[in-house]
């Protein structure tokens, strides 16, 4: 099913994928009207020569930036929780289904929608991840190390404080209980 020049889009739902989405639009009576898979680089370009329309979207990994991108085409382009979205389905999974039950979902009054996070905003949600995930290298790292002393009868307290102020002089001491090995592996 494809538009038809005299039937005006009114709501439209996008299943967004990696490389293609999966778009279905309604009229205003709620007729469907759209019904396409579109790549990536389509989506913009047949949006910018649509009037403005009400468009749902998962919220998911790279929805934000083209919510910003339909709004300034325009659009009213508003991004919903995945799990709000799924009791909308009306058949088996597939990506035309989810397309559908988006733009039924997106016209809900009591709909909760989340905000578009801007550039600046998801910078910084980058920023806290990657130091999440330093910070959880660290403690795994740290208690391997802990680990391999014990495995050699050498007790360090918990805590990265313990460890900074215990490690140099357990490996300074220079004990059997270490082989150079292993001295070389925690150094």
């Amino acid at each position: 099913m494809s538009q038809t020049p005299s039937t005006a889009i009114a709501v439209i739902g996008i299943d967004i994928g990696k490389n293609s989405f999966h778009v279905v639009g309604h009229d205003t009576r709620g007729a469907i009207v759209l019904r396409q898979k579109w790549s990536r680089g389509q989506v913009e370009a047949r949006l910018a020569n649509m009037p403005p329309c009400l468009i749902g979207m998962e919220a998911c990994v790279g929805a934000h930036h083209l919510s910003r991108r339909l709004a300034s085409l325009g659009h009213d382009a508003r991004l919903m929780p995945a799990k709000y979205v799924r009791p909308y389905s009306k058949g088996p999974k597939n990506d035309f289904n989810d397309a559908e039950a988006i733009a039924e979902a997106v016209q809900r009054p009591t709909m909760k929608f989340v905000a578009t996070k801007t550039a600046e905003q998801l910078d910084l949600q980058a920023l806290h991840r990657v130091r999440e995930r330093l910070v959880s290298q660290r403690t795994g790292i740290i208690n391997q190390i802990r680990a391999f002393m014990l495995e050699r009868g050498i007790a360090v307290r918990q805590g990265i404080g313990f460890l900074r102020t215990e490690l140099p002089v357990i490996l300074a001491t220079r004990t059997d209980a270490l082989s150079p090995r292993m001295l070389r592996v925690i150094e």
